[in-house]
């Protein structure tokens, strides 16, 4: 079986309430989150989009990058990734979370090259529980229908969609790759572990 084209999805949609502030356009290394995550999937990706609601389409930051709008908004994360799949039903989507500043290309390649097209979804185990990491995960073609019936069952959490489904789960090569920035004291201490 051939494996589906591979294209990539920042989701930059959220309301970013802990931190006070948009998470996408938080300054880190002199540019911000959202344009340094975009380059490092359109780099391993054949396309790149960044999911945002209707209301976030000007924002000058995502207004410069390629676009795929909420359809559901209010149901957090598996709204972008139901657009996404619902825009081009025949893509697997390189899902990623649009806080992770310690992400590298080493972790993405990684996980493209242990991909397993024939599950529903690659995903790493989090280092804090072992449980799937949801946004950095590849999800297949195969999972459309699955998070469409999740949301119609009235069922938010990506994350609980991996784990009851057939998902290839990989250990971290690094272990700071997924921790994502909530909160003002987390983005303060990212800065200076970054300098």
């Amino acid at each position: 079986m051939n494996a589906a084209p591979l294209y990539g999805l920042i989701l930059a949609g959220g309301a970013s309430t802990r931190m006070g502030r948009d998470k996408a356009v938080l300054n880190y290394r002199g540019r911000s989150q959202l344009e340094a995550v975009f380059e490092l999937l359109n780099a391993v990706c054949e396309r790149s989009f960044v999911s945002v609601r209707s209301d976030q389409r000007h924002e000058p930051v995502r207004a410069k990058l390629p676009q795929i709008v909420d359809r559901q908004p209010g149901i957090g994360p598996i709204a972008g990734i139901s657009a996404a799949q619902a825009e081009y039903p025949n893509a697997a989507w390189l899902v990623l979370a649009c806080d992770l500043p310690f992400l590298s290309a080493t972790t993405l390649t990684h996980l493209i090259a242990h991909r397993d097209a024939n599950r529903i979804a690659t995903a790493y185990r989090s280092t804090y529980d072992t449980l799937p990491e949801p946004l950095c995960a590849i999800w297949e073609p195969a999972s459309r229908d699955t998070v469409n019936q999740w949301i119609a069952a009235g069922k938010q959490c990506p994350r609980k969609v991996l784990i009851n489904s057939d998902t290839a789960l990989l250990d971290p090569i690094e272990s700071r790759a997924l921790d994502n920035i909530n909160t003002p004291d987390e983005f303060n201490s990212a800065q200076t572990r970054l300098a």
